[in-house]
């Protein structure tokens, strides 16, 4: 098999604001419209650079794999064209799950983490919304065959039946101040969303009122636990 190379994709992305660089990532099939109140929030006092990951919002989907390491160089490589040395990292479900992919890979260029609604592998998940979502992968993949769109889900739904594959013992290596954050009600198991901040060191966790979506139908709580945060970090 031929092996596929492909030029650097250029990822689209909002800028705002001056100061440290504090890098959006979103969610799964969302793009980085998902932080509008954190843009508007946090660029008053940071560099806000809010990401369309590779095949969403709009940034290209290019030929690499569709892949959690595969967003986390993407993420490295548009932090050099940039010039940024290193950021402070958000990521939300997928984003918080590239953060801890990308923490590991590049740990000199994370001054901080904030991880909302991550999760190791598709355990971690509850069952009423992980089972729909491989029932709708496998309907999906039946498709990719004969059609763009079900392509299109099948990559989406793909990546969070067999993504991501973070033993927890690795999170042990992530160096950069860290915040976990998830709602009360998340589609993630608090007792996971516990065991990641329990396994990275000196980890603080955050247990919000809410869902999965804190950060957008809740932002000024969510905003005022991230800044707090941040507060008792120098830069």
């Amino acid at each position: 098999m031929k092996e596929v190379r492909e030029i650097d994709i250029n990822l689209y992305y909002q800028e705002k604001g001056k100061g440290t660089p504090f890098v959006l990532l979103h969610g799964n099939g969302e793009d980085s419209s998902y932080f509008r109140h954190q843009i508007e929030f946090f660029s008053q006092r940071y560099q806000v650079i809010a990401v369309d990951t590779r095949g969403h919002g709009k940034s290209p989907r290019g030929a690499a794999p569709f892949t959690i390491g595969q967003f986390a160089e993407d993420l490295k490589k548009l932090m050099d064209r940039l010039g940024i040395e290193a950021a402070i990292l958000l990521g939300f479900s997928d984003g918080a799950n590239i953060g801890m992919e990308f923490a590991l890979q590049y740990p000199e260029k994370v001054k901080a983490l904030i991880l909302n609604g991550g999760n190791l592998n598709s355990k971690g998940i509850k069952g009423s919304i992980q089972l729909p979502i491989e029932i709708g992968y496998r309907a999906a993949k039946l498709f990719a065959q004969k059609s763009a769109k079900a392509r299109r889900n099948t990559e989406m739904l793909g990546l969070m039946v067999h993504q991501p594959n973070i033993p927890p013992q690795r999170l042990q290596a992530i160096q950069a101040p860290t915040l976990v954050i998830a709602g009360t009600r998340d589609m993630v198991k608090t007792a996971h969303t516990q065991k990641i901040a329990a396994h990275i060191p000196n980890a603080r966790l955050a247990i919000l009122p809410g869902n999965h979506f804190i950060a957008n139908q809740a932002p000024e709580q969510f905003n005022r636990e991230v800044a707090r945060f941040l507060e008792t970090l120098v830069f």
